[in-house]
């Protein structure tokens, strides 16, 4: 039936970039070695770290109690629910609602755009900041890249789960603040581009902002790097703490990137926390 020409208009709906389904995968899974030794430590490290995770939201992280605290035999005990078996649309949400996130406390949209396999920390870090993780025992990294709602920014958000304890975890964290560790370039992130995608040329020399946050409540480390989304090389990088100061001018600081990197990486920690807390109440 041909509408009559009077006849009001659909409102226009907001362009939504593609989402490259090359690098989807439906749950986070763990990748197959050859070597049967190599099966067993990568098991036996899923293991260590999921017990941390579940002990921590059932302690402190969900509580705010610190008296919650088990012993550490006690919190693999108590929970056996694998990281790999959370769907990937709970860990990295399509989108992502970021009020109050920007600039002056403007309202911020993240649409994802593409969500990495999960990864060794060879395969996804720079290699010193794998050697900056090693005294908790990285085993393995989940990475997605989202664009903000004008598509002119990219940020890759990843999370690095260890095999460390609350002691581990907690001294990698004084370390990391008492030696500015996640304010050092030559420890910047690495970004995740997706053919394909407006984060396609988003490269090491488009790295503009970052934030590094190690987690003492759970083995985890969370960290996030932004950049233009046109592919411009970056010649100097700012991490999210000095790009949000007031005063700061430099580019990354001027188009909000420490903002962006910042906000994602708290929402999506925030989201694992209550993913976590989910299943470890259903497992009850």
């Amino acid at each position: 039936m041909t509408p009559r020409p009077d006849a009001p208009r659909p409102p226009a709906q907001m362009w939504i970039p593609p989402e490259t389904p090359a690098e989807m995968t439906t749950r986070l899974r763990p990748v197959r070695t050859r070597h049967p030794a190599r099966t067993v430590g990568a098991v036996t490290a899923v293991v260590l770290g999921l017990g941390l995770i579940g002990g921590a939201v059932t302690g402190t992280w969900l509580t705010g109690d610190s008296s919650a605290d088990t012993a550490e035999e006690n919190v693999y005990a108590e929970v056996r629910i694998a990281w790999h078996s959370v769907p990937v649309d709970t860990i990295f949400p399509r989108r992502i609602d970021g009020d109050g996130a920007g600039p002056g406390g403007a309202d911020r949209v993240w649409t994802r755009i593409a969500v990495a396999p999960d990864s060794d920390c060879a395969t996804a870090l720079d290699p010193l900041l794998t050697k900056a993780l090693e005294p908790v025992g990285c085993t393995r990294v989940l990475r997605a890249t989202y664009t903000d709602a004008t598509s002119s920014s990219v940020t890759t958000v990843g999370l690095v789960f260890t095999e460390a304890d609350e002691k581990g975890m907690l001294a990698l964290h004084n370390r990391f603040t008492t030696e500015s560790l996640g304010e050092r370039t030559d420890l910047m992130p690495r970004t995740f581009p997706a053919k394909n995608t407006v984060s396609a040329g988003f490269g090491d020399e488009q790295r503009a902002s970052w934030t590094v946050e190690v987690l003492t409540e759970a083995p985890v480390v969370v960290y996030a790097v932004s950049g233009f989304a046109d592919g411009r090389a970056v010649a100097d990088p700012q991490p999210a703490d000095e790009a949000q100061a007031e005063g700061a001018t430099n580019p990354p600081a001027q188009a909000g990137l420490g903002h962006e990197a910042t906000g994602i990486a708290e929402r999506i920690e925030k989201g694992l926390r209550g993913a976590v807390g989910t299943r470890t109440e259903e497992s009850r």
